[in-house]
């Protein structure tokens, strides 16, 4: 009797064992993931591809589904708001959205969440239709910091013009609205030789860039605000012979900028790494699908993002990097 006893109790033990180890492998089977649409400005381009690498990046790590789609080549409101409806349309749990133009998307993502769905937009603050927008440092000290290294470069004397890559991109706007009150604030000889101008794509910075040189002889310097603007300006500058005197900076990326950092026509700029901002997003988007609490010190997991700022609905973390010719094979991409 004791040994049939003792074989039952183990034989109990076993099948318990057995069922908690298979409650376990269900468990962890049946862990929900989430498919994330990511609908950048636009793609095709240096910035938006790298971008991706991060949702890739983001993807792999965690089992998620993560895909980017938009206008390619240029920024299209119309397109990028044609990707969203149709990321709704699909049934994502999540739309992460950089706008061209925030205001004209605010109905589109208001329909988004309606249905349920997350959304995380980007270089975007103040916007009302979104659970959170992500930035990825307070926009107006990232234009005073431009402000400081093109004043640095021009000796903190002489005309500027600030280029952004849409009048009605609201990043663009608080960046010039720090950098100008840096520079009055800071750089009393320096001095606005116009009213901010427009670039948007490579060439139409190189136009407005020849433009401007042609239009101010006074001109010492420019901010350029899209990452296409400072390797337009400077092939202008190059072409006006003016390299070494006209100062060009703004935010870029290595694989733009490369050659003319090297001829020293671009000293140093400055960005963040759009990868690092992608991967942050979804990381974000998930914290809210999950129902974490997202407050002051939230960890995103993404340097840069370790310790982020919360205010209202919008959360800042602390990414931007510069850069030179010591240091640009570090963000060869």
């Amino acid at each position: 009797m004791r040994k049939f006893l003792k074989r039952s109790l183990a034989t109990t033990m076993v099948l318990s064992l057995a069922a908690s180890a298979s409650l376990s492998v269900n468990a962890a089977a049946e862990e929900t993931t989430y498919t994330i649409a990511n609908a950048p400005k636009c793609i095709g381009i240096s910035w938006w591809d790298r971008m991706d690498s991060g949702n890739r990046r983001f993807a792999e790590a965690t089992g998620n589904t993560v895909y980017q789609s938009g206008p390619t080549g240029d920024a299209d409101t119309a397109v990028q708001i044609a990707s969203i409806e149709d990321a709704i349309a699909s049934g994502v749990d999540a739309i992460n959205v950089i706008p061209y133009d925030p205001v004209s998307c605010e109905t589109t993502l208001a329909k988004a969440r309606d249905n349920g769905i997350v959304v995380i937009s980007h270089e975007a603050e103040g916007m009302e239709n979104v659970d959170y927008d992500l930035e990825a440092f307070v926009n107006q000290e990232y234009g005073a910091h431009m402000m400081d290294l093109l004043a640095e470069q021009m000796g903190e004397k002489g005309g500027y013009v600030i280029m952004v890559g849409g009048l009605t991109s609201a990043s663009h706007q608080q960046w010039a609205e720090g950098a100008i009150a840096r520079q009055e604030e800071a750089y009393p000889d320096m001095f606005q030789v116009c009213d901010l101008v427009e670039g948007s794509s490579q060439e139409a910075a190189y136009n407005t860039a020849k433009e401007v040189i042609a239009t101010y002889p006074e001109i010492g310097g420019f901010i350029g605000c899209d990452t296409n603007d400072p390797p337009g300006i400077a092939m202008a500058v190059e072409e006006a012979g003016k390299a070494g005197e006209i100062a060009v900076t703004g935010t870029c990326l290595v694989s733009q900028a490369r050659d003319y950092l090297n001829n020293g026509t671009i000293k140093k700029f400055t960005f963040w790494d759009p990868a690092d901002a992608g991967e942050a997003m979804c990381s974000l988007a998930v914290k809210v699908l999950k129902g974490d609490p997202i407050e002051d010190g939230v960890d995103l997991g993404v340097a840069g993002y370790e310790k982020c700022t919360v205010k209202d609905n919008t959360i800042y973390g602390a990414a931007w990097v510069d850069v030179t010719t010591d240091n640009m094979s570090d963000y060869d991409f």
